[in-house]
């Protein structure tokens, strides 16, 4: 996360933060902005011709993807929260404020594979700040060699 900054109140300051992570991991990165009620993905009821929400605001949605292992790509949304998909595994409804520390975590190698033997499943953990953790389901079949690598 960008230092000092606890709370990420808009979209662009979340494309700020990955950008710096990006710059600290030596990892490229690719930004596309979606902005507009006409635009954004959870808005596809706006209308033709309506870019601004009945507020008067201009939603604004980002997509992120970083080189190198593991892949990740970010998909921030104008409602606070965000999609971030991990060697195609989607974590869906993570909170903009977490994204930083979701994305430092995986470039950290400090998130894993955990598997259970009854009933058979393995889950992404991905360790948040303040003891919190994101657990997210894995189907059995298709883990790539970067999640395989990281099972406990």
């Amino acid at each position: 996360m960008i230092k000092g900054m606890d709370h990420l109140p808009t979209t662009e300051s979340a494309v700020t933060a990955l950008r710096a992570l990006a710059d600290e991991y030596a990892r490229e990165i690719e930004v596309a902005h979606d902005i507009g009620a006409d635009q954004t993905s959870r808005r596809s009821a706006a209308g033709v011709g309506v870019t601004a929400d009945p507020d008067g605001s201009l939603p604004h949605e980002a997509h992120v993807e970083f080189g190198g292992l593991p892949r990740v790509s970010v998909r921030l949304y104008p409602d606070d929260d965000a999609l971030i998909t991990v060697e195609g595994v989607e974590c869906p409804d993570v909170d903009r404020d977490d994204v930083p520390a979701f994305v430092r975590s995986l470039f950290e190698d400090r998130a894993f594979v955990k598997a259970r033997r009854f009933p058979p499943a393995y889950f992404l953990i991905v360790p948040l700040p303040r003891d919190r953790t994101h657990k997210e389901y894995l189907p059995m079949i298709g883990l790539g060699p970067w999640l395989s690598a990281r099972v406990r």
